[in-house]
């Protein structure tokens, strides 16, 4: 089968992988002139590492484990803890966080040198019963049996499908950094999320004395940008306990990013004859619970199943694979969506719920596909 990818970010590049794997022909296309390296780290729960470990990708040597979540009150009372050790020890697949870049690099290793045409905008979809074509910014084409729309929070792909679907606007945006932070949390496995009236607050050993770390504010759109971010970030959360001080103080200004919390409605079925999306494309949803990342590498999983079956209905193993991602990736965004980080309700209140709470319950539905995984890994 000849297949189309949009987008080479995580999603793009892991289903290439498992595509190949599979014997098939694959070509990605990404609108960036390079391999995009920017952004902070990403959270890669046991679900998502057993993935990667079915696409043959190791995380040995790269990011930092975490072994529990500790939820902390802005004045340093403990308020909950989670053990994250359980699905690890069960599975074999621990918690990790790890640079966008080193993720990236990993699923790179061992593709074709010209796997990717950069620079390659999609700016069109058509299709008929046998075949699907794309058209790019500089009127060139490409023409395949299967096209998967891995183009992100503002996919191309999904708008030739289903027109200007709403993105809604969560109430919070995020200030992320991956830094040198030489402190205590740094050297450990534990992952801290704190929350108080100003905000929210998670850190987690990133290894190599790295620290990913993010400041969670209220934001909408048409707010102004601060002219010093991290001035503004010391001055709202510099009073906080122990070792948010300690982080701001050491942060430089370059090793800021901000985003603001994104979501859209996930449709039962999301494709269309030839065409499926993955990812941000398919399930957009705010980064509350760390599983953006997770869910399109589950994605990518059950893409690869289902596309491994016998029979002529392509479009049938497209909307299969679609049905059967559903009910787990709407539940997740969900919880995601209905973190108290993302409701419009008096901070007094959201104080009083915990989000990693929501996390413990999404480690229990992860770990069904973690066990699927590591069977289908060990069978092969």
């Amino acid at each position: 089968m000849d297949v189309l990818v949009m987008g080479a970010g995580v999603g793009g590049l892991a289903v290439a992988r498992s595509l190949l794997a599979a014997g098939h022909r694959v070509r990605v296309h990404e609108q960036a002139q390079a391999m995009r390296t920017g952004g902070a780290g990403l959270s890669i729960f046991s679900n998502g590492a057993a993935v990667l470990n079915d696409l043959g990708v190791s995380l040995d040597g790269v990011g930092g484990r975490f072994d529990r979540i500790d939820a902390l009150t802005s004045d340093g009372r403990l308020r909950l803890r989670s053990d994250m050790a359980h699905a690890a020890a069960h599975y074999g697949f621990p918690n990790k966080s790890v640079s966008r870049r080193l993720l990236l690099e990993r699923l790179s290793e061992g593709l074709p040198d010209d796997l990717i045409r950069y620079g390659t905008a999609c700016r069109g979809v058509t299709q008929d019963a046998d075949r699907v074509t794309v058209t790019f910014g500089d009127g060139s084409t490409a023409t395949g049996d299967l096209l998967i729309g891995a183009d992100g929070h503002h996919s191309v792909v999904r708008r030739a499908l289903w027109g200007d679907v709403p993105i809604r606007t969560a109430a919070f945006g995020t200030w992320q950094g991956l830094s040198k932070i030489d402190i205590s949390l740094t050297r450990t496995h534990v992952h801290l999320m704190i929350t108080g009236r100003e905000g929210a607050c998670g850190l987690i050993p990133a290894g190599d004395g790295m620290l990913q770390w993010w400041f969670d504010v209220r934001w909408s759109p048409g707010d102004p940008r601060p002219a010093s971010p991290l001035a503004e970030l010391r001055r709202r959360f510099g009073h906080w306990a122990s070792p948010v001080p300690e982080v701001l103080a050491q942060a430089s200004e370059d090793d800021l990013d901000f985003f603001g919390h994104h979501w859209q409605k996930v449709r039962r079925v999301w494709g269309k004859g030839r065409v499926t999306l993955l990812g941000d494309a398919a399930h957009l949803m705010p980064p509350t619970l760390g599983q953006g990342a997770n869910q399109t590498l589950e994605d990518v999983w059950v893409l690869g199943r289902e596309l491994a079956k016998d029979g002529d209905d392509l479009p049938g193993r497209l909307r299969a694979y679609e049905r059967a991602r559903y009910p787990h990736v709407s539940l997740v965004s969900r919880l995601a969506r209905h973190s108290t980080a993302n409701w419009r309700i008096p901070p007094a209140i959201g104080r009083l719920f915990s989000e990693t709470s929501q996390t413990a319950m999404l480690g229990r539905f992860s770990n069904r596909l973690t066990a699927l995984t590591a069977t289908g890994a060990a069978s092969r």
